[in-house]
Parts: C-alpha cells; structure tokens; sequence
C-alpha cells in the first residue's frame, strides 16, 4: 500500500504564500491536491503525472497554484501564492489515478490518500 503524509499547512496571512509537501512512500505514482472547506464537497486543486511532465489545474487554482514534484526525495509540492481567505481548507494529498483529461479532476479516481494539512488564510 502506497503511503502518502502531507504537511506545510498552518496560518498564513493573506497576500503570504505557503508550499505544502506530500512525502510518499514511493514516487511512480500519478499524484494530486485536492482540497476542502468546512461545509463543503472536497474539490480538485492540482495533479500531476508520475514524472513530472504534465500537470493538470483546476480553473479556481490556475496562476496562484504551482504543483511539482521531486521523485530524489518521493515528494510533491503545492506552492500558493497571494493566499487569500478563500483558500483556507484542508488540503489532501493522492495518488494512484490513471491520469487522463476525463479522470484527474476526480475524487474516484485515486486509490490512495493523506491525512489532510490545514491551510488558514486571515484578512
């Protein structure tokens, strides 16, 4: 079984930036961040294939958000810039879609998930 433990969340004030990791247990797995807030359905962020090359964006995420990944170290990165209060969500890590344009943005599609890390972005 594919292990996956998120951090780097925490409070941030808003216009700051914050880079959350996914350490896995091993990185030849395609890999996402989704993300949800209190109330509300957990939705996409970012994914991305097991090397590297192509990378996916949800529409809300595009320009702020910047998914990478470092397979040396098993780890996946979000980088977020200009937080703002409506970033704020537990933010998940996953991984081991088949990653095609139907199927990435997908919460049934991963078979593999993280704990979560808490983004809060104060005004």
């Amino acid at each position: 079984q594919l292990q996956l433990v998120a951090s780097g969340g925490g409070l941030v004030q808003a216009g700051g930036s914050r880079r959350l990791s996914c350490v896995a247990s091993e990185s030849t797995f395609n890999m996402a961040w989704f993300r949800q807030a209190p109330g509300q359905e957990r939705e996409f962020v970012a994914a991305i294939n097991w090397n590297g090359a192509i990378t996916y964006y949800a529409d809300s995420a595009k320009g702020r958000f910047t998914i990478s990944r470092d397979n040396a170290e098993n780890t996946m990165y979000l980088q977020i810039d200009s937080l703002k209060p409506e970033d704020t969500a537990a933010y998940y890590c996953a991984a081991g879609a088949v990653l095609t344009t139907t199927t990435y943005y997908k919460i049934d599609s991963y078979k593999y998930w993280g704990q979560g890390t808490q983004v809060t972005v104060s005004s």
